[in-house]
């Protein structure tokens, strides 16, 4: 898995990690008929300080004007540039279950450049059942083919975690260079593969950590 500071066009991975929120803010901020912004305005709509939003800009060589701020639409297409945004990107979903079926039906993929071209599990008895309007789940047998045929860069992985490393290698093999990870385990993938974790049940252990935290103050003050 690779995990570098900054990528290969010389970005932060933290500044990476923060200019899709960016986008969507100028995007919302553009409907509303705004053509300028602060960086403080882009900070309160993103949740990141305005030191870091100026610094994270400034990566892209966009410093704004001293007393206007930042020209929403170059902006927007400045950072839509810098993050693929100005293409669309076929991706395949591999597991079809409750998870796999809910992103499929997610409509902000196609919104923000990714187009879901096909889902595929390995239950032969599922094979044909539609998932939403246009995808029908595809046999995971076909992986290779699919990846091929339609052009497939990024994977989504929404599999089990006992089949995810199998299905990571077999997307690599089938020159897929992206992956996102749902499945709990770290995947192993070689040097030019991305791979980004979703672990949302250790989303939720980091909650429960600092919920337990707030509430030691209030139990030690009872128990003294």
């Amino acid at each position: 898995m690779t995990g570098a500071s900054t990528t290969d066009r010389g970005l932060p991975n933290a500044t990476v990690a923060r200019l899709p929120l960016y986008l969507r803010a100028l995007t919302q901020l553009r409907a509303t008929g705004s053509a300028t912004c602060s960086s403080d305005q882009l900070a309160e709509a993103t949740g990141v300080s305005s030191a870091n939003v100026r610094k994270d800009l400034s990566h892209l060589g966009s410093h704004g004007t001293r007393g206007v701020g930042y020209d929403v639409a170059h902006l927007q297409a400045e950072i839509a540039q810098a993050i693929g945004q100005t293409q669309e990107w076929n991706v395949v979903l591999v597991g079809a279950g409750h998870l796999g079926k809910a992103l499929a039906a997610y409509p902000g993929f196609a919104s923000r450049g990714s187009r879901i071209v096909a889902v595929v599990d390995a239950d032969p008895k599922r094979l044909g059942e539609q998932v939403v309007d246009g995808l029908v789940i595809e046999s995971a047998d076909d992986l290779d083919e699919i990846v091929r045929d339609r052009a497939v860069s990024i994977a989504i992985l929404a599999t089990p975690t006992h089949a995810a490393q199998d299905v990571a290698d077999r997307l690599v093999a089938a020159g897929v260079t992206s992956i996102l990870n749902f499945a709990p385990v770290a995947l192993r993938v070689p040097d030019g593969v991305d791979v980004r974790q979703v672990d949302v049940a250790a989303e939720l252990q980091i909650l429960a950590y600092h919920e337990q935290r707030k509430s030691s103050p209030r139990e030690e003050a009872v128990s003294g």
